[in-house]
């Protein structure tokens, strides 16, 4: 509840006092009062209610006892708040627009990518800095550092804390979406480590999805990640093996998919690619969608599949697009028409270092007899992998040639 309420507190105190840093310190203070008075008092009925009251006052103590912040923020204003502590309508039990605008001022274009995922998932997730840096396998004080940055550059590029307009919506959402689907991605595919999912990000990241989705209802994009998400995350019980090891789409139990997800993502999937032009998240969660339908490998419909790859090529080209294409054109014409394709795209920088790029060349290679080539290509995959399931996976499938 600490975590769910902590990002609408935050959001709340945001919008009345504009500084960030401030915020998170009344919040933290209110959440420690909590602690402490509940235990005795028993929870309060409306327990958002109460931290926001409490966190206030909080704030209003230390503006008192901070002259630098009393000078700049309007302290008389705030205190005149505490004769009427009624939070704002819909803070307890509603979606106020706070925490929309939060999102987007984390996801703000001026900030890096990287300080952005990191502000998000402090912010609005409502991870320690430890945990994030955990995250993203980082020392603390780098995390730190991110973090700080990313607030800086709010209070001197004077960015904002507001919903963009209906002009600016279209431009600014997909940075949004963006940013909370690179920590779906580092949470369903971790990019180093021990393990292969990070199980606790994906989730964290799937809330926050149905947060934006909530707030924006009609945004078909929106509604096409959680789409997306959702798909795929009702995979994840069998991505791995009992003893942990990696399965692939071919190897995995399909009993063990989460029905419940899948049929959610379907219908968020519906809604995503219904009135008007498909986008970008709509058409890979229609693409998931089909995965997810499919009784095995061998019965997927990989002709629609690579169709809708032709489409989301059309709106988002990129060389991880066409590897994915191509290796649905592998299954459905062949392996030696998805090497071709996959060929065709050795030159592209990004995918040299990506060892599903080499993984799939490999496989391909493989099944075309080509052993010494296959082995050659393993290799490369082994040397790029970043997590201990895939190198395990990859050593096994180099031993299986010999």
């Amino acid at each position: 509840m600490f975590r769910e309420e902590r990002g609408r507190l935050l959001a709340s105190l945001v919008r009345r006092f504009g500084d960030l840093d401030l915020a998170e310190e009344a919040a933290s203070e209110a959440v420690e009062a909590a602690l402490r008075t509940w235990p005795a008092d028993g929870v309060p009925s409306r327990p958002g209610a109460w931290l926001l009251t409490t966190a206030r006052r909080k704030a209003v103590d230390r503006l008192r006892r901070d002259q630098a912040y009393a000078a700049r923020l309007a302290v008389l204003q705030v205190e005149a708040d505490r004769a009427d502590p009624a939070p704002p309508a819909g803070t307890d039990g509603g979606l106020p627009d706070d925490r929309l605008q939060l999102f987007f001022t984390c996801a703000h274009p001026a900030l890096a990518e990287e300080d952005r995922i990191a502000l998000t998932l402090r912010c609005l997730a409502g991870l320690t800095t430890p945990e994030v840096a955990r995250a993203f396998l980082v020392p603390t004080a780098t995390m730190a550092q991110r973090i700080v940055r990313a607030k800086k550059k709010i209070r001197e590029a004077r960015i904002p804390f507001r919903v963009p307009g209906a002009d600016e919506l279209p431009d600014r959402l997909p940075g949004v979406l963006q940013v909370v689907y690179a920590v779906f991605t580092e949470g369903y595919a971790a990019s180093s480590g021990p393990e292969l999912q990070r199980l606790d990000l994906a989730e964290e990241a799937l809330r926050l999805a149905r947060i934006l989705h909530r707030l924006l209802p009609a945004e078909r994009e929106v509604s096409g990640l959680l789409a997306l998400m959702l798909l795929t995350h009702a995979r994840r019980d069998a991505r791995t093996t009992e003893d942990g090891a990696l399965a692939m789409l071919d190897e995995q139990d399909r009993t063990r998919w989460d029905r419940t997800m899948i049929t959610e993502g379907q219908q968020l999937t519906v809604a995503a690619l219904t009135g008007g032009p498909p986008g970008p998240y709509g058409v890979q969660a229609a693409i998931a969608a089909l995965h997810d339908e499919a009784d095995g490998v061998a019965s997927t419909d990989w002709p629609q599949i690579v169709a809708l790859y032709d489409v989301l090529t059309a709106l988002t080209p990129s060389p991880v697009v066409a590897l994915n294409r191509a290796a649905a054109v592998a299954m459905r014409d062949g392996p030696g028409a998805g090497l071709a394709l996959l060929d065709e795209l050795a030159g592209e920088p990004q995918l040299r270092a990506y060892h599903p790029y080499q993984a799939a060349r490999a496989d391909l290679l493989s099944r075309l007899g080509r052993r010494d080539d296959a082995a050659a290509a393993y290799r490369e995959a082994l040397a790029l992998a970043g997590t201990e399931p895939e190198r395990a996976y990859l050593r096994r499938r180099l031993d299986a040639l010999h």
